[in-house]
């Protein structure tokens, strides 16, 4: 149930630079997870781009346009290589999107949120990590 919201000012991504990474910033997130290309798990995956008019998101250095993605996944579903691999493509994206250098990529942060097990809910009920990773499981052996 991984979700990503970015935050961006008005006017830095084109309209189709914004609509491709609402879909490859959730596929980058699921490959690091480690789930299956399933139709379940792509509907699970969400993204948002909520973008900020001018004047209300800056920095005390200059008036460089920033960028914020927080990443909220369940707890233990990745790990530390996972984590940086997921920062590290997602960093990517957003500078290609965006039109930026790697040498702007200090004004990309990407942070992320473990949601404790217990604390997460869909369809009426708590969502359990441990039974996800199965359900990913049984999909990938049934691929």
């Amino acid at each position: 149930m991984p979700m990503i919201h970015l935050t961006v000012p008005v006017g830095v991504l084109a309209d189709q630079a914004r609509g491709e990474l609402l879909k490859s910033l959730p596929q980058a997130l699921l490959k690091w997870e480690g789930a299956p290309d399933t139709a379940f798990f792509r509907a699970q995956a969400w993204c948002r781009v909520e973008e900020v008019a001018d004047g209300g998101f800056a920095a005390l250095a200059d008036d460089l346009p920033r960028v914020r993605v927080d990443v909220t996944v369940p707890e233990g579903g990745l790990s530390e290589r996972r984590k940086a691999g997921l920062v590290e493509e997602v960093t990517a994206q957003i500078l290609a999107a965006a039109g930026l250098s790697e040498n702007d990529a200090l004004r990309v942060w990407v942070l992320i949120h473990e949601q404790p097990e217990g604390t997460w809910g869909a369809a009426g009920n708590i969502v359990k990590f441990k039974e996800l990773a199965a359900l990913a499981q049984g999909q990938r052996e049934n691929a």
